[in-house]
């Protein structure tokens, strides 16, 4: 699949090291947006991880960054030398309606659009990130299912993922969408991250979750943790204080990143 078009934000307008993509791609029949964090140091060597994150219902390219200091976050680690340098990914779901859910539609592959183009576009912007690269996803909410969904689907792509205040089924995306808003269509087989996770199973790669004790959907949370431990498949779950709000998501980024690294430890 061909991009065919790449916009770069000038570098002498560039702050905290945050650059902002605009993509022209047959997967969204249009234009994707990403904002991309590059630490300094990633500039001095090849083959950066990739971490892309994934935004909520409503949100959109830019909720991370500037709504989450998601690259203030990754500085402060990587400063504190309790992560490697990394590029952080914040790309737009597709703008369908309030949400895509990060699924195929009939007529937009929201789906490829993250696992193939997202990589695709911030590797043609920055020539540290490599066919080499280790990909990792992330993401809040809707984002959460849409980063344990396509670890699942695509396990060989992604070399670790984590959910924060995860919705675990498409249908619970209906308690926050505006009534009379175009609703999410797609497979059975697409909407539940029990099944999705449970059919990958032995061949996922390495991921974790978390969810606020004051969470709407923190008996989802539990529950999922609770059949994936029956079903005797290793994964990380954690609770925390907090709810289903941007000061949790800001907190427990760290969590995530703190786990990527240890999975590139792992490795050597």
């Amino acid at each position: 699949m061909s991009l065919l078009h790449l916009e770069v934000s000038d570098p002498r307008f560039e702050a905290d090291g945050l650059r902002l993509l605009t993509i022209t791609t047959p997967r969204l029949r249009g234009r994707g947006d990403i904002a991309v964090y590059v630490p300094p140091s990633a500039r001095e060597v090849s083959a950066v991880p990739l971490v892309v994150l994934l935004h909520g219902v409503y949100g959109s390219h830019w909720g991370w960054a500037w709504r989450g200091g998601a690259h203030r976050t990754a500085a402060r680690l990587i400063a504190a030398g309790k992560i490697p340098p990394m590029i952080l990914a914040m790309p737009s779901d597709g703008l369908w309606g309030e949400g895509s859910a990060y699924v195929p539609q009939p007529t937009r592959d929201f789906e490829r659009w993250i696992v193939d183009d997202v990589p695709a576009t911030v590797a043609l912007a920055e020539s540290a990130v490599t066919a080499a690269s280790p990909i990792f996803i992330a993401g809040l909410s809707m984002g959460g299912f849409g980063a344990l969904s396509l670890a699942a689907k695509y396990p060989k792509r992604f070399a670790g993922a984590s959910g924060h205040s995860s919705a675990t089924h498409i249908d619970q995306l209906d308690r926050v969408r505006t009534p009379g808003m175009e609703g999410i269509e797609t497979a059975s087989s697409h909407r539940s991250l029990k099944d999705l996770l449970r059919r990958t199973g032995a061949a996922l790669p390495p991921f974790r979750f978390d969810c606020g004790t004051e969470d709407f959907l923190l008996a989802e949370n539990r529950a999922l943790h609770a059949d994936l431990t029956t079903a005797g498949i290793p994964h990380g779950y954690t609770e925390f204080p907090g709810g289903h709000e941007w000061p949790y998501w800001e907190e427990h980024l760290a969590d995530s990143l703190k786990f990527f690294a240890g999975i590139l430890a792992a490795r050597g």
